[in-house]
């Protein structure tokens, strides 16, 4: 589902964000991208995503090429991929239901059909009945929630996450992770960026450690306890 080659990116100021990255990761996989903030996480997500574009290497996702060669088929690829940033990007002035039914109203789906997948997503998520709220009224793990249903709603077969789970408590954590797990036993492929070795030790899939832009060999990386 996802094949990153031989990935550099190196910004302006001739930081490398990231540095000789290669993986694969299979259709129906959950896959944690771990390490610090600043490790490279976020940039490696938003390549994916195609929002940035790598200095060398190759990327494919779902089979299509999104670095040079085929980056002029991201916008229709995007379609496929929900993706849950970690400071929301929620409307503020608008309703639970308008900040997931516009992720619909943009590939052209009906009024009606819009409505009824939205209230058939608030109900799986447990905010049924919280339609009509605006979601700067919401708790952060509510919002949340709001987010990762935007993402969910075209039913995309990827879904990639910046820090899900970053600023909830431990109760919102393990809810948020129970609404994973059933995606990921749906088939959904997963990929999950966090700093939070413990989440992962709770929640054990297969990890890739970055440190510094590097991918790390948690084998040779001592202090670094996670599975790989």
């Amino acid at each position: 589902m996802i094949q990153v080659n031989h990935v550099h990116k190196t910004y302006p100021s001739q930081i490398f964000a990231l540095s000789d990255i290669t993986f694969e990761i299979s259709e129906g996989e959950f896959v944690y991208i771990a390490g610090p903030n600043g490790s490279g996480k976020t940039t490696l997500l938003r390549i994916l995503f195609g929002t940035e574009r790598p200095a060398s290497g190759e990327v494919f996702v779902n089979g299509i090429d999104i670095t040079e060669k085929g980056f002029h088929k991201i916008y229709s690829l995007r379609r496929t991929i929900g993706i849950i940033f970690q400071d929301f990007k929620l409307l503020k002035n608008r309703t639970v239901s308008e900040n997931i039914r516009f992720a619909l109203e943009v590939t052209g789906h009906l009024r009606k059909e819009a409505d009824s997948r939205v209230s058939e997503i608030l109900s799986w998520i447990g905010l049924q009945g919280r339609e009509g709220d605006l979601v700067v009224t919401l708790s952060a793990g509510e919002q949340q929630r709001v987010a990762i249903a935007r993402a969910l709603i075209n039913d995309p077969p990827i879904l990639l996450a910046d820090e899900p789970t970053g600023d909830l408590d431990a109760q919102m954590t393990n809810d948020i992770m129970g609404i994973f797990n059933s995606l990921h036993l749906k088939g959904t492929t997963i990929v999950f960026a966090t700093h939070n070795i413990d989440l992962i030790k709770r929640y054990p899939y297969r990890t890739i450690i970055l440190l510094d832009g590097k991918r790390v060999d948690v084998k040779k990386e001592e202090g670094v306890k996670v599975r790989g």
